[in-house]
């Protein structure tokens, strides 16, 4: 009889953790599993803040899929389509051919992509921050803004250079604001001609309040802190327009900028749109507590993309929060009950009243609420840090990570703008489309 097999779309935290406990606790020859993904590797996105400020080194924060797990067989692709009827997926590979694969068990997690609003000029001028490339991209255009900005003599270039917009309020938005604020506030040491009062950081958020995952007092304590660092905090405030680089905003600000971050929300990956299978109002996959799809017995779902019930709230309808705390847990759940039906047992719930949550708000700064104690400042950011060490997957980047984290109190952060990485071609292009001068006459000396 041949395996059955297992296909696991999306090698995300979710992928990961669900497979790498598959792999684990899977007998030989009970099962072959197949992960398929964009990207060869895992990004463990609550430390893309610290890759972008230069406190980890980028390479650390993800966790190469093949390396990982040496037990499945791993595809780099696009999943275009999901027929559940024929149990078949419709998959891009990377040499652009398109096959079918079938499958006897289907784990969809392909996780969120960044949802953005029909803004004027937010396609042109925004960068979301959700992927490794991202982090990179802001790091080295952020400190190549001071460059520029420490080297002109036009005011009203500097004033735009020097403006920074991040829009949405969330633990994403607020993290990776403040770890570039702080970035940028260590380098300005090496730039005499840029004060920390020529930089302008504007935060945008629609809701009455930021960081709406903990308790008001905890939100207002994080608000504080960040005005103190002269952060502009706009609560109740859309952004209208970005139209060449010129701010809009709902409470009446028009400014210049050349940094527009976009933090504003997530949405369901659109390949699930192209699928047989039940969504909900948000675009989710419907999930019962055990989290199978509804109305199927071997296709299952978790973490942002997935609609899963909230058993301990006293509502009915609730749903848990697409955070990693629950996608981490649900993917453990989610292992047990595959090997579950693989051995013919029964599944279980998943259940898990939400702890609360840690924010790191720069270096030794952080926000944190955990089981109700509220912790500030540095216990919160050690907390911060010593919480998302231990759900790093792998020892190997543990070490990576926590060798990063030592090496700072020797030695000088390093904050180097590498432009090159935008278009590490641009040079040879330029050299290549040169026209060459005519050779000189006599001979080489």
């Amino acid at each position: 009889m041949p395996e059955p097999r297992v296909v696991i779309v999306g090698g995300g935290h979710v992928g990961l953790t669900l497979a790498l406990r598959l792999q684990r606790k899977m007998k030989p020859g009970e099962a072959k599993v197949t992960v398929i993904d964009t990207q060869p590797h895992m990004t463990y996105q609550p430390f893309l803040p610290e890759a972008a400020a230069g406190s980890l080194e980028p390479r650390h924060v993800v966790v190469p899929l093949r390396e990982a797990l040496r037990r499945c067989e791993v595809l780099t692709a696009q999943v275009s389509a999901i027929d559940h009827a024929t149990q078949q997926l419709t998959a891009t590979l990377g040499d652009g051919t398109v096959e079918r694969f079938g499958y006897d068990i289907l784990v969809v997690v392909p996780g969120s992509i960044s949802r953005a609003l029909p803004i004027p000029g937010l396609a042109e001028q925004g960068v979301g921050f959700k992927t490794i490339g991202e982090a990179i991209f802001l790091r080295n255009h952020v400190l190549s803004r001071l460059d520029i900005a420490a080297s002109t003599t036009d005011e009203r270039l500097r004033r735009r250079l020097l403006t920074f917009v991040f829009v949405g309020g969330g633990y994403a938005g607020i993290e990776a604001m403040a770890e570039l604020e702080s970035m940028a506030r260590y380098a300005i040491r090496s730039y005499p001609q840029v004060s920390a009062g020529d930089m302008r950081w504007v935060l945008v958020e629609a809701m009455g309040r930021i960081m709406p995952e903990v308790s008001p007092p905890m939100s207002e304590y994080t608000r504080r802190r960040l005005e103190e660092r002269s952060i502009e905090v706009k609560l109740n405030t859309t952004a209208k327009s970005f139209v060449d680089g010129h701010a809009v905003l709902s409470d009446g600000d028009e400014f210049d900028t050349d940094t527009v971050v976009w933090t504003a929300g997530v949405k369901p990956h659109p390949m699930l749109e192209d699928s047989d299978l039940p969504r909900d109002a948000k675009g989710r996959l419907e999930c019962t507590a055990k989290l199978q799809v509804r109305g199927t017995h071997n296709v299952f779902s978790a973490g942002d993309c997935a609609a899963v019930p909230d058993l301990t709230s006293s509502d009915p309808d609730a749903l848990c929060s697409p955070s990693a705390q629950h996608a981490v847990r649900q993917a453990k759940v989610l292992a047990d009950n595959l090997l579950a039906m693989l051995r013919g047992g029964p599944l279980v719930n998943y259940k898990h009243k939400y702890a609360g949550s840690v924010a790191g708000l720069g270096l030794f700064q952080g926000a944190a609420e955990v089981y109700g104690i509220k912790l500030k400042g540095l216990p919160a950011w050690m907390l911060h840090r010593t919480y998302h060490l231990a759900k790093m997957p792998t020892a190997s980047h543990k070490a990576r990570i926590l060798g990063d984290w030592l090496l700072e109190l020797p030695f000088r952060r390093q904050v180097v703008a590498l432009g090159e990485l935008h278009d590490p071609r641009a040079e040879f292009v330029k050299a290549a489309n040169t026209r060459g001068l005519p050779k000189p006459h006599g001979h080489a000396v």
